[in-house]
């Protein structure tokens, strides 16, 4: 199943309370159950105005639809072709 990079640009995120980020995590796991169990959402990364979420779903309309339910923004959503890391080098 592919897996997708979703970029959503949110101002004043790495400012997040603990409490913040947990309402949208609880917010976007409830969408995600409406969904099914096609979608799946991996983890994100919180940086100073952004978040980059890492998602398995059989195509891009599926994770612009969990966004669409969810009230978040999805400014870019990019399928992931592979994964290298320092490993990769040996």
């Amino acid at each position: 199943m592919p897996k997708y990079l979703i970029e959503r640009e949110i101002p004043g995120a790495g400012n997040l309370t603990a409490e913040e980020l947990q309402g949208i995590s609880q917010t976007s796991c409830g969408v995600l159950q409406k969904l099914g169990s096609e979608i799946q959402w991996q983890h994100s990364y919180v940086t100073g105005d952004k978040i980059y979420c890492v998602y398995i779903a059989p195509n891009e309309e599926m994770v612009r639809e969990h966004a669409s339910q969810g009230g978040f923004p999805a400014n870019s959503v990019a399928e992931i072709a592979t994964v290298i890391d320092p490993t990769t080098a040996e």
